[in-house]
This record gives structure tokens, C-alpha cells and sequence, in this order.
């Protein structure tokens, strides 16, 4: 690939979950070839903890405001749970110079009779993030069904890895950006045109099942199942560079 090419190549943007930040890519970025990656903070986490958000509108913003400073004029998007459900709403609004969605285990949003119960139970999180210690409340976070795949000795390390979060902070975020508050985009996905890659884990039995459904409803998504439950960039790293090098190559 020539010099003149590689500059016109598209950014690969990176979006963490929940409690994570942009380190949590170092090994999926490790496995790509000549891919220019930029692997941000999402706000209330990591560098960008004192920035706030009070929307998935306002995020979508401060996203294509951050991608400007950055001199990002062409991206794809890869996001991870809540990283997923922020690149998604950012891709239905058809940013100029998206090239491609990649979603890992992520929702594509709840129908209207669900949204008020999964609001009061992102706020009783976010209330014990607001004021319990982040040792306790991420001891609780981790026993939650989707990280039943988990191993006691990840589960531990994952605790200790999130321990440098603001608790507050992440408070704020979840709030603003709750399954809840999310509109439903699951036409949207249907519809579009934009190249769409969706990785899910065997394991991780609700968003396997979610992705699989998804597939059958929007014809054009590409459906990448892995071994491995719902973080797939922390136990498959080599597998989902892969697809991303064989897709940016194509």
C-alpha cells in the first residue's frame, strides 16, 4: 500500500465499555495491520472522566467534535457495549466520512414498555457508583448474568483493573446514557446501507441470541460469531483484528 493510499485509509475509532477506557484495545490494536487506530476515553472514564454528557444527542456531538480536533476526516467505528450503543447511535445519524459500523455485544435498544424498568435499575447503579465504595459496587457489577462466563480469577482482575474509575462519574454516564434513554434502532439497522459487522460470544447467551435475530431482520449485517462471552476484544483480540484487517484490506 503506497504512501498516498494509506493517508486517504480510513481511522479505525475505538469505543470502550462501561467502566473501561481506551487501553482496553491495546491488544486488538496489536493485531492490526497497518491500520491507523485511534482508541478514545469515552466521557466520565479514563483522561475524559471531568466531561460530561447528558445524552446520547449530546454525545453524538461531542464524538464528531473530538474526531475534528483529532484531524479525523474518514473512520470506521468498532464499540463495545455501551461503546457499541453510542457508535450506533452516532451511525444512524449519518455522520459525513463513516465508512463502517463494527458493534460488539451491544443493543440495538429496548421497545417503549421495557424502558422505564431498565431506568430505575441503571439508577439504582448509578446511585451506589454515586455513593458506596467502587471496590463494593464493582464486586456486585461483575455478578451480574451477562459476566456469568467469567472465572473467579477474571473476575477479580477485572475488579481491579476498573478500581481507577471516579464513581460519580461513571454515575453520570450511566444515567445519561441508559438502555433506557436509547432510542430504538433496530429499523435503522435494517435499512441502512453502511457496511455493518456485528461480533457476538457463543457464550454470552442473551446478545448471541440478540445478534442472531438481528442477522435474520437486517439481511445486509454481517453476523461474526466468536468462542468467548460478552467481551470478546479481551478474550479474542487475534480473531477480531483479523476480521477488521480482512475488511479494511478489502
Amino acid at each position: 500500500m503506497g504512501s498516498k493510499l494509506q493517508t486517504q485509509a480510513p481511522t479505525l475509532v475505538l469505543l470502550h465499555g462501561l467502566l473501561g477506557d481506551a487501553e482496553d484495545w491495546v491488544e486488538v490494536i496489536a493485531g492490526l495491520e497497518g491500520i491507523h487506530c485511534l482508541a478514545l476515553d469515552l466521557p466520565g472514564h479514563g483522561q475524559n472522566h471531568h466531561v460530561q454528557v447528558g445524552s446520547f444527542e449530546a454525545f453524538h456531538h461531542w464524538l464528531g467534535d473530538t474526531l475534528i480536533t483529532h484531524g479525523v476526516r474518514r473512520y470506521c467505528l468498532l464499540g463495545y457495549s455501551l461503546g457499541g450503543r453510542l457508535a450506533l447511535y452516532h451511525a444512524s445519524r449519518q455522520p459525513p466520512g463513516l465508512d463502517a459500523l463494527w458493534l460488539e455485544s451491544a443493543h440495538p435498544g429496548l421497545p417503549a414498555n421495557e424502558r422505564s424498568a431498565r431506568i430505575a435499575h441503571d439508577e439504582r447503579w448509578a446511585t451506589r457508583f454515586e455513593q458506596e465504595s467502587l471496590e463494593n459496587v464493582l464486586a456486585d457489577w461483575y455478578q451480574q448474568p451477562v459476566f456469568a462466563d467469567l472465572t473467579d480469577a477474571q473476575r477479580a482482575r477485572q475488579i481491579q483493573r476498573r478500581l481507577a474509575n471516579h464513581g460519580p462519574a461513571i454515575a453520570s454516564m450511566l444515567r445519561s446514557t441508559s438502555l433506557g434513554q436509547q432510542p430504538l434502532l433496530w429499523q435503522w439497522l435494517e435499512n441502512t446501507t453502511l457496511p455493518v459487522g456485528y461480533f457476538s460470544g457463543q457464550r454470552d447467551a442473551k446478545f448471541h441470541s440478540l445478534a442472531t435475530y438481528l442477522a435474520t431482520m437486517a439481511p445486509r449485517l454481517r453476523h461474526i460469531t466468536l468462542e468467548g462471552g460478552h467481551n470478546l476484544h479481551a478474550e479474542q483480540p487475534e480473531m477480531i483484528a483479523q476480521q477488521l484487517n480482512a475488511w479494511l484490506k478489502h
